[in-house]
């Protein structure tokens, strides 16, 4: 559905350090990964005048974003395109190139900054588009898109809880739900009432609607380190939380987990967490919980199981 809002003239994508790029007046957000935002997607063809990216890392998703904001910019609109050097910042110039931009490079604080008018008729932008979309994928026989974790595979981590989740009942959360993999299995038991499916992503949550079409199921697009989805009395948590945040480990965001997790469940409700087994988890679950049982440690991972 395209956007057609007069008043949207300038976007910004993810949240660029603000000494690296000045941000358009009156811009309106459209990163997938800050919930509420709206969609570069929806925007009509041809319509901002400026659209400032924090651009992705991955390749197909960074050129797909990189084409929706050409093919939203007005013939002659600016945009700038920054990444770290590391995570694509070299490769911007040349991919804005690609679309037939005219582009000017500049490196700063370990960034690289790309300027770019639209020109008048872009090259390549339908193929960029369909290569970042979603798609269905038959190794995992469900919908996904790049740049969504773990988009065209299963991630080792949750294939080791899906090995050992034992069968649940009542009412949970999948915490972190990306695809909805976990999801999936957990709403093969007929004694879960419902399951409250949440993530960061737009993506993700959008593709796990599709995965996960069951009546029990809700999706919610949110960052659960704030306080929505009002969650309380639940019976069980599983996760599989993640620690990245833009690209850097952040450790704070398991733990953020873990103890929305213990809050989020009634007295006697069960946590299933895996993580890496370099994280430290094991001093916030005692603390949060009442009992946590190391269930174990395999191929790089460890899984727990703490009880409030």
């Amino acid at each position: 559905m395209t956007h057609t809002d007069p008043d949207i003239r300038a976007v910004l994508y993810g949240l660029p350090p603000d000494d690296l790029a000045e941000r358009p007046a009156g811009a309106v957000q459209v990163s997938p990964l800050i919930p509420g935002s709206a969609r570069l997607e929806d925007l009509a063809e041809a319509g901002l005048d400026s659209a400032v990216l924090l651009a992705p890392p991955g390749t197909v998703e960074r050129r797909y974003v990189l084409a929706l904001a050409i093919r939203a910019l007005r013939p002659g609109g600016r945009l700038v395109a920054l990444a770290p050097k590391d995570k694509g910042g070299t490769r911007l110039a040349k991919e804005l190139r690609s679309f037939g931009c005219a582009v000017t490079d500049e490196p700063r604080r370990h960034h690289r900054i790309c300027t770019a008018l639209r020109p008048e008729t872009p090259s390549g932008l339908d193929a960029a588009v369909a290569e970042g979309a979603p798609r269905h994928i038959d190794n995992l026989a469900l919908c996904t898109q790049p740049g969504i974790f773990s988009w065209d595979r299963l991630d080792p981590g949750t294939a080791l809880l899906l090995r050992h989740l034992p069968a649940l009942s009542g009412r949970g959360a999948d915490f972190g739900c990306g695809l909805g993999i976990l999801a999936r299995a957990v709403l093969t038991s007929p004694k879960v009432a419902s399951l409250a499916l949440i993530d960061i992503d737009r993506r993700a949550v959008a593709m796990a609607r599709r995965n996960v079409d069951e009546a029990r199921a809700s999706h919610h697009w949110a960052d659960l380190r704030g306080a929505e989805p009002a969650l309380s009395g639940l019976d069980f948590v599983v996760t599989n939380p993640p620690f990245h945040d833009g690209g850097a480990e952040d450790q704070a965001l398991g733990r953020a987990f873990i103890a929305r997790a213990a809050s989020a469940l009634r007295p006697g409700g069960t946590l299933h967490l895996v993580a890496n087994a370099h994280l430290p988890y094991e001093a916030p679950l005692r603390d949060a919980f009442r009992s946590v049982t190391p269930v174990l440690t395999e191929g790089g991972y460890k899984l727990f199981e703490a009880r409030k």
